[in-house]
């Protein structure tokens, strides 16, 4: 899986311990240039630095996914510095643990356009590129929450957003196939990052015991399923959900 002249969009990739950052590693590991985007941007820019100290090229971007005035403005700055993206990993996400019948309208639509809206008007910024160089790779996390409806970490809304990316996939994948673009996403189990860090240590140790394989999962695993679906490896697959989960949900 070489990425030698590939250029890549990461979002949510600022965080220290997150998948993004996981994923935008794993990539320049393996050769491509990152644009390493974050609302955090000095987080964002910490990990352009490690990118360089990998010998490749980085820039960090401040961006919020929920406003396509910021989205449109980092994939004009990733054509500027780089002429191209080839890949978008969209990453960025929230959480929020909350039942139902707690959850606020204000709630609900920040959990939704974090996670299901960022992950649309990303994917659409980059069509456009992508489908002028008949090439690219669209790669989303979703969430065993949106297969299982919950049970892990995150409320009712977060589950509806993370399903939703899973259709939104699936959809945009029939309509860009033509153009040599394929579309995926990889759905997460418990991983061990910062998002989850406010779970108690009683309640994680007990999802622990209803995976199979008694742990939770490391970002870099995550990451390098991901490379895998945005690599010439997967050419041929495209509209699927890959679970990375230790076993916790099959299908």
């Amino acid at each position: 899986m070489s990425f030698e002249g590939k250029v890549a969009i990461v979002t949510g990739a600022g965080s220290k311990r997150g998948i993004g950052k996981a994923i935008a590693l794993c990539l320049a590991q393996k050769g491509a240039d990152i644009v390493v985007a974050d609302m955090n941007l000095e987080g964002a820019k910490e990990v352009a630095k490690e990118i360089e100290g990998l010998g490749r090229k980085a820039i960090a971007v401040e961006v919020n996914v929920t406003k396509e005035s910021d989205v449109q403005q980092m994939v004009e700055t990733t054509l500027k510095e780089f002429g191209k993206v080839d890949i978008l990993v969209n990453n960025a996400g929230i959480t929020q643990p909350v039942k139902t019948i707690d959850t606020t309208e204000a709630d609900w639509d920040r959990i939704i356009a974090v996670n299901l809206k960022g992950t649309f008007l990303c994917s659409k910024a980059v069509l456009k590129p992508m489908m002028e160089q008949k090439y690219g790779r669209i790669v989303n996390i979703s969430s065993v929450s949106g297969k299982r409806g919950g049970g892990v970490y995150g409320g009712s809304h977060y589950s509806a957003a993370k399903a939703g990316i899973l259709g939104f996939a699936k959809a945009l994948a029939r309509e860009v196939v033509e153009y040599g673009i394929t579309v995926n996403s990889v759905a997460p189990g418990l991983v061990d990052t910062d998002i989850r860090a406010g779970l108690p240590m009683e309640k994680e140790r007990a999802i622990w015991e209803t995976i199979p394989m008694k742990r939770p999962g490391s970002a870099m695993e995550i990451a390098e399923t991901v490379a895998f679906l945005a690599s010439d490896a997967a050419s041929y697959i495209t509209g699927e959900d890959i679970d990375v989960n230790g076993g916790s949900h099959m299908d």
